[in-house]
């Protein structure tokens, strides 16, 4: 059985190859710094685009959306606020989230674009 790591690095390879074959641009993928991570920067439009990629094996405690947490997303809005100003970018930025249920029965990806906004 994979631990966490593993099941998060499968997580971003399905997520970039969805987001590639979607158009998007990926920029970055497991960007870190100090304690903070964004797990996959990307861009389309002229957006920026900012995913956090959930995989869970079964919906059975809920679905892998669910799993982001407001505390989770607070977390990946400073970190994009640390990434956006150490690069210097001014572009539209939005937060997406890439849940994924994976087993060997089933591979789901839902993209849910612009789940969650920083709030002032």
């Amino acid at each position: 059985m994979p631990n966490n790591t593993e099941k998060g690095t499968r997580g971003e390879e399905i997520a970039v190859a969805y987001l590639l074959k979607h158009g998007y641009q990926i920029i970055e993928k497991n960007w870190r710094h100090s304690h903070l991570e964004i797990d996959i920067i990307a861009s389309i439009n002229d957006t920026l685009v900012i995913v956090e990629v959930k995989l869970r094996t079964n919906d059975f405690f809920g679905n892998p959306e669910e799993f982001v947490t407001k505390n989770k997303q607070k977390k990946v809005i400073k970190a994009a606020d640390v990434y956006i100003k150490e690069n210097n970018i001014n572009w539209e930025t939005r937060f997406d989230i890439i849940a994924i249920i994976q087993n060997p029965q089933e591979l789901k990806v839902e993209h849910f674009i612009g789940a969650f906004y920083p709030t002032l």
